[in-house]
């Protein structure tokens, strides 16, 4: 068997934590990726799974193969990479992750173009609104929007995110149209539990500072699932724009209090500081960034 191939199976069900999973990911049968590590196991005269019939994961000795095997693939990987790149085109895969509700809609409409004119780049994309761990996983790349958490890695900002307080036209008919932040306190607020200060929504005019605090009758982590329930006509709820911006545009949702500012974030991409950018990461940054910091300049 080839022993890169065998690695490439053994790091897969590492990431996994799943023969089954790893397979459906390397387009290969659970039996052939099972072969692969049991050949890999019996080359190297150990165990590097503990294997039970709910779970798979490294013994002491399969971590250490992983932190030093993983560098080696990544190095063959962006040879043969750098090879069909020095012939004039962009090859190889891009494994990145995002939150759900922005990836399945903002990033992969951004993606279409970039892949379209670099047919030979695969890209592995993860939705998910956990944070997952980049070198981990894996991954190259991580899309994420808010305050940066994680100074371990390196940031660039694609654009800016601005929040919008918005309510459906059916409840502002309904319960009336606050004229001054302080008035949220007797409408019903629908509340992001990502946000760092929950249930704080901060309001700024000039110089002026306002703190409202809010009763939420609803909690979500999704900005998606608040706009559904604005739309609703639930109540009212501080979105990222690319969350509302279809409904804003058709009538479902109507901006709230426009003359007040909340607080803006930012959309970044994160990468760790150790790992070599490849040429088509780097391209699909700048892509991003182009795409992105048109549509919402900072």
């Amino acid at each position: 068997m080839d022993k890169i191939e065998t690695m490439r199976a053994f790091i897969a069900v590492a990431q996994e934590g799943s023969f089954t999973s790893a397979g459906r990911r390397l387009g290969l049968s659970t039996k052939l990726v099972s072969k692969y590590v049991q050949h890999l196991e019996g080359q190297l005269k150990t165990q590097l799974f503990n294997r039970t019939t709910r779970s798979v994961s490294l013994t002491d000795v399969g971590a250490a193969y992983l932190e030093h095997c993983r560098p080696i693939l990544e190095q063959i990987d962006d040879l043969d990479s750098l090879v069909r790149e020095r012939q004039g085109a962009l090859a190889g895969q891009i494994r990145l992750t995002a939150p759900t509700g922005f990836g399945s809609t903002r990033l992969s409409e951004a993606l279409v173009p970039f892949l379209r004119k670099h047919p030979d780049v695969e890209v592995d994309m993860r939705l998910t609104d956990h944070r997952l761990a980049l070198v981990e996983e894996g991954l190259d790349l991580a899309i994420r929007i808010g305050a940066l958490r994680d100074s371990t890695l390196i940031a660039r900002k694609l654009a800016g995110m601005p929040l919008v307080l918005c309510a459906s036209p059916d409840y502002l008919k309904r319960h009336g149209r606050p004229r001054d932040p302080r008035a949220l306190s007797t409408h019903v607020c629908l509340v992001d539990s990502n946000q760092t200060e929950l249930n704080t929504w901060r309001f700024h005019s000039g110089d002026e500072e306002q703190v409202i605090r809010l009763h939420g009758a609803v909690r979500s982590n999704s900005p998606g699932a608040l706009a559904r329930m604005a739309m609703g006509g639930l109540g009212l709820t501080i979105a990222p724009l690319y969350a509302i911006e279809d409904a804003l545009a058709d009538g479902r949702l109507e901006r709230v209090l426009p003359e007040y500012k909340t607080d803006t974030f930012g959309l970044y991409a994160l990468y760790p500081p150790n790992r070599h950018l490849t040429r088509r990461v780097r391209a699909l940054l700048d892509h991003l960034a182009a795409v992105f910091s048109s549509r919402w300049p900072d």
